[in-house]
Formats: C-alpha cells, structure tokens, sequence
C-alpha cells in the first residue's frame, strides 16, 4: 500500500516544482486525432501543445505529413479500435473526418467522458446532433466544434457594433459563398474502379450504407454527396451565419423558403438560395436570412462606394439595418460599415469592449477539457442548434418545399419529411 501511495505521488507533479516555462505531465492532455489528413493536419497542429497519444486515418497516404511529424503517436485505421484499445489511456479526442462519421465517432468518445472537439457541421443530420447535444449534458465533457470565426475577434466586434446601432435596427442578413467547389447535382456514378492499396473504402463509408468505391466520392468530393456531406450550405453556413445566429438570437426561423436549380436524388444542386424568416425575439423585430450560393451574390447594398466592386469576396456576410449596412468575411473577420464616412467615425471612437476576446478556437477547448469555462462553440449551447438551423435549410431544399416550423422547438408543422432524412439508418457494426 505505502509503494503505490509513494508512485502515485510522484505521477502527479506540481506545477510549481518544474519551475516557470515547465508543464508538469498532469497539465498536459493525451489526445487522439481521428481524421489526420486536410482539414484534420491543421486541427492537429491546433492541440500540438498538448500530447498527441494516437493517430486515426483509413487513408495511409493522406496521413503521411501527420505521422511523420508525430512518429511517437500510435497509428491506427479504425476508430472503434483506437478507443477499445487506448481509450484509458487518452483525455480527449478530435475529430475531422468527413461529416457522415462525426456523430458515430463523437458519441462514442463522449460515453467514455472523453473530451470531443469535432469539424463544422457538427452532424450530418438533425436526429444526430440532437443525440449528440444530449449526450455533451449527459457527460459533461469539454466539447467544441470547428466554426473557427466563433472564437475571433472580428464576430465579437460585429455583436459589439450591432447592439451599439452601428447599422440600427437589422432588417436583413445576407449570406453567399462561392461553393461548391465540387461536383453536385450530380446522379450515382455507374463506372467500375479498385479501391486504392493505401485506402481504406470499408472503414471510409463507416456508418453510410454500402456502396462501391468510386473517387467522385473519396477522398474529396463526397461533400455533395447526401449520404456523406451536407453540400455547399452544411459546409459554409457554420462560419458564414455564426455570428449572425450568435448576435441577434436566431434560434429556429419560422419559416424556410427554398430556391435552386435541378434537383437530384442523391446530391445537393449546383445553386441554392435560402430565405430563414425569424420572428421577433428579445426586443429585436422580425428579421430575414437569405443564404445564397453556387456563385449567386446578394445584391449590392446603396451605401456600398461605387468605385469598390461588389461582392468584396466570394464569400462573406452582409449585414442590413434602418441606418447601414456592415459587411464581413467568412469568419467574421473584417468587419466594416458600407458607409467609408460612418466607418472611420465607428472605428475612431468605438464601443465599449463587450464580449471578451479569446486566444482562439483550440485554446478555448483545451482550457475547457482542464476545468475552465466552456468553449463558445460548444456542443449543447451553441454548436448543436447552429446546425440544426442550418440543416433545416437542407431540409427545405432536398423537398423542394417550403417549411413552417414553431420557431421555439423546430418542430415541421406544415409538412412531412422522409424519415431518412431526419434519421439516418447505419450499417451493422455502427451505432450511435
């Protein structure tokens, strides 16, 4: 007993002992990536600080820059092995898979009360942030999603400007992106292809029915694809409408009117235009969102100079109020009114610093999973319901309906969608 007492001692080391600029080893969380390629390298580099204890990719070749940077890591394949295998050994776990393995990989880390950052959407479909939501509160875990721009500067300067009247009272906001910079609107390819030695295409379809290999899916373009992705609207919208959602205190529209060219079973259109009718809420009035994209641009707004082209990027927000309009990146970030006059007065004499900056969207978490305040775009505060608002809009457009919803649960109140796609069904082996 004394022995034990004596190792278990010496495991825990305080911080002060090793001196200033020293992590004792219980400051520092042991992380497993799933997902190491893309959008995954960089989410690893973003918890680097920490120890990266195992590696998680079916793509050998995808994996490579991450493996070699970290060849200390433990490298498997499987997910559902990684974490029957070290799950004791880990606190915390990122996933960045694509967005039809989120849910599955998600939950089953969090039933383990490990810590789970996960990419934008949160989910694929509606049942399974939901789930996910729900189990965040079960476990009271550390969870935060991969909408970046939530944790800049610029989304709390634009909530800032807003509630000071900047633009007065908002009437509008605008989204637009220029995606899909992949195929949609597209039907099932039919040709015949072997499957890539260094590919895994069993463990890469995960929880999505069968289906064969084809690379108008993997690795890139299953974004389009309903069965994988969400298409250009699941991809974007959590950046290009957070700060919006955030700010003026969506919740869910009461109505979605869509818009888009052809429609096709299996993959989203080539363009779609979305109008989010909110009602009023909190001393705020009634307020339209219209999403655009596949390259369809908001109209320019009347305070815009007319010697600056318009859109100013191929993607980004357009904020309208009683008094101005303020335009903004994908990210939130550089924001500006329209009016160059109104811009430099705002910025000469700006208001009071109202929502505290924050050292970024991986800090934010890694402080959460050490005991600190929840990340700001946690699963069941914030990351859960954006997505949710943003999935109903892939509801109106796969129907080809307008819906009505009670803005308070979200519930469909003026028409029936396919279960299948609220409620995904998955393959045996795979469970949420």
């Amino acid at each position: 007993m004394g022995s034990a007492a004596t190792v278990s001692a010496f495991t825990i080391v305080p911080r002060h002992v090793l001196g200033r600029g020293f992590r004792a080893p219980s400051d520092t969380l042991a992380i497993a990536c799933i997902g190491c390629g893309g959008k995954g390298r960089s989410d690893i580099d973003g918890v680097a600080a920490e120890t990266i204890y195992a590696l998680c990719d079916v793509d050998d070749h995808s994996a490579a820059d991450a493996y070699e940077a970290h060849p200390q890591a433990k490298r498997y394949k499987d997910w559902r092995e990684l974490l029957d295998k070290v799950g004791a050994r880990i606190d915390a776990v990122t996933i960045s898979t694509p967005d039809h393995s989120h849910a599955a990989a998600a939950m089953a880390a969090m039933k383990l009360k490990k810590h789970v950052f996960c990419q934008k959407p949160l989910a694929r479909t509606l049942h399974e942030v939901r789930a996910l939501a729900q189990a965040a509160r079960l476990y009271k875990v550390a969870t935060q999603m991969g909408n970046q721009g939530h944790a800049n500067d610029g989304t709390r300067q634009i909530r800032e400007w807003v509630e000071a009247g900047a633009i007065g009272a908002v009437r509008e906001v605008h989204f637009w992106t220029n995606r899909p910079i992949w195929p949609q609107a597209i039907e099932r390819p039919l040709q015949e292809f072997y499957t890539p030695s260094w590919f895994d295409w069993n463990l890469w379809l995960g929880p999505a029915l069968e289906r064969p290999y084809h690379p108008s899916y993997a690795p890139f373009n299953w974004r389009g694809w309903w069965d994988f992705g969400t298409g250009a609207l699941g991809d974007m919208a959590c950046h290009i409408m957070d700060a919006a959602y955030w700010a003026l205190g969506f919740k869910y529209p009461a109505r979605v009117v869509p818009e888009s060219t052809q429609l096709f079973t299996e993959t989203a259109p080539k363009a779609s235009r979305i109008e989010f009718e909110f009602p009023a809420r909190g001393g705020r009035g009634p307020i339209t969102a219209v999403w655009s994209d596949g390259g369809i641009n908001p109209p320019r707004p009347p305070d815009w100079p007319a010697e600056k082209s318009w859109p100013p990027d191929n993607s980004g927000q357009l904020w309208v109020g009683d008094k101005g309009t303020l335009v903004a990146g994908t990210y939130g970030e550089d924001p500006q009114l329209s009016d160059p006059a109104k811009h430099v007065a705002l910025t000469a004499s700006p208001p009071a610093v109202k929502y505290p900056r924050t050292q970024g969207l991986y800090a934010e978490w890694i402080a959460a999973c050490k005991g600190g305040p929840p990340a700001g775009s946690n699963f069941a505060d914030h990351a859960a319901p954006l997505t949710e608002m943003v999935l109903l809009g892939n509801l109106a457009v796969r129907t080809g309906k307008t819906l009505e919803l009670n803005p308070e649960t979200g519930q469909i109140t003026n028409t029936t969608v396919p279960e299948e796609f609220i409620t995904p069904t998955y393959r045996a082996g795979w469970s949420l």
